[in-house]
């Protein structure tokens, strides 16, 4: 294995940790874990519509809409990752449940994230979210 195919290994690997490090800090609620995970500015499109933000605008929104429920569970899996030198695009299936005492909002899907190498490692610079299914029990 050549240093190329190695360093394309370890690129993979930091990628698909962006996206459990993405689940965990926003299951958990811990921004600090949740920023490591975009470049300062990024375009979000969650329903349909392309937004700028900031990584901390994007952060204070996601916690925000997401403090109405108890707890949260994102499974993301089935990581398909193509880079090309400092750029990468990801694409992992999504399945997130939302819980409060009475209810459970469930939501499948993938994201598809634009990736850029900076100093600091892989980061998003462009995130969306496509919803194939949503249920409200």
């Amino acid at each position: 294995m050549d240093t190329a195919q190695q360093q394309l290994i370890l690129d993979k690997f930091e990628i698909i940790d962006i996206f459990n490090r993405y689940a965990i800090g926003v299951d958990t609620r811990n921004e600090e874990v949740y920023l490591t995970c975009f470049t300062h500015e990024l375009l979000v499109d969650i329903a349909g519509e392309s937004v700028e933000h900031t990584a901390k605008s994007w952060t204070d929104q996601a916690f925000t809409a997401l403090a109405n429920f108890e707890k949260t569970q994102h499974i993301i899996s089935n990581h398909m990752i193509n880079i090309d030198g400092d750029t990468a695009e990801a694409t992992a299936y999504l399945q997130a449940l939302h819980f409060t005492k009475e209810n459970t909002f469930s939501v499948w899907g993938h994201y598809t994230h634009k990736l850029t190498r900076t100093p600091e490692g892989w980061r998003i610079n462009d995130m969306t979210l496509t919803t194939d299914w949503h249920e409200f029990k």
